[in-house]
């Protein structure tokens, strides 16, 4: 389907995301669980950020609310200048085909399609042709070029790790959610993994929005936003693993702060 009103579109010029005060509540009464609590963030158009925090801190859910994979509470997410919350089922459904990618720790590749087939599902379902020059960008980015024919069985998991950030890029959408991306994967294959999604940036100029476990992984980021009980309680420009590890060490030796407020 297609949309008939073009603000609900992501303009292709805008390629950020934003909550204001958002929060998720799950229950009701005493067994409630605030997820999230009063969290105002912007993540950058073009920059590779990741949200940390320890177990529980909510670093998941906030990435499933701007993604617009699960509804707030309260507050407001904007995908670009549109408001997720405005939106109707069918219409959200369309802007996260269209302007949102996703990488998954389980890959969720289809394993009776080719690596090629699965890179161009997204676009296959959409009815929409991907640019082909772009799309061969994409392949040679992620370095897939000689695998195209192979089904995911047929490939190892950093090679379907690749194929799943490709799919994710290849429609060309304003911001790329990953969750976890590394996690299924040796050492040896996450780096190459992260590599790429720096690459993707670097060279393709997207948009990551990464949450992650892991400083090392966080390190290939440009910027992290940390977690604690729901609230963003700090932030680090250039991190590096050991700095990355040094702060949530502090974070979960202490209370999360008051400051819920921050941009990225």
């Amino acid at each position: 389907m297609t949309l008939t009103a073009s603000p609900t579109l992501l303009p292709s010029s805008v390629a950020s995301a934003r909550t204001v005060d958002v929060a998720k509540v799950y229950g009701s009464g005493d067994t409630a669980v605030r997820a999230l609590d009063g969290v105002t963030v912007e993540f950058s158009a073009g920059r590779f950020t990741a949200i940390m925090g320890p177990s529980g801190s909510g670093k998941s859910t906030l990435m499933y609310c701007v993604a617009g994979l699960d509804s707030v509470t309260t507050g407001q997410v904007f995908l670009g200048d549109v408001e997720l919350g405005s939106l109707r089922d069918n219409d959200l459904t369309v802007l996260r085909r269209e302007q949102v990618g996703f990488v998954f720790q389980a890959f969720n590749l289809i394993p009776t399609l080719t690596a090629l087939e699965n890179i161009t599902l997204p676009a296959t379902l959409g009815r929409r042709r991907l640019d082909q020059g772009w799309l061969d960008t994409v392949i040679d980015t992620v370095g897939m070029r000689d695998r195209l024919r192979h089904r995911p069985s047929e490939l190892s998991g950093g090679q379907n790790q690749r194929v799943a950030i490709a799919r994710a890029v290849a429609s060309q959408p304003a911001i790329v959610f990953a969750d976890e991306p590394t996690g299924n994967l040796d050492s040896r294959a996450g780096s190459e993994v992260l590599g790429f999604l720096r690459r993707a940036v670097d060279d393709l100029e997207q948009t990551i929005v990464m949450v992650t476990h892991d400083p090392t992984a966080a390190s290939y980021a440009d910027h992290v936003v940390f977690l604690s009980d729901g609230r963003i309680v700090d932030e680090m420009p250039a991190p590096t693993a050991a700095s990355v590890l040094d702060r949530l060490r502090a974070l979960e030796g202490q209370p999360a702060a008051a400051a819920s407020r921050i941009g990225a």
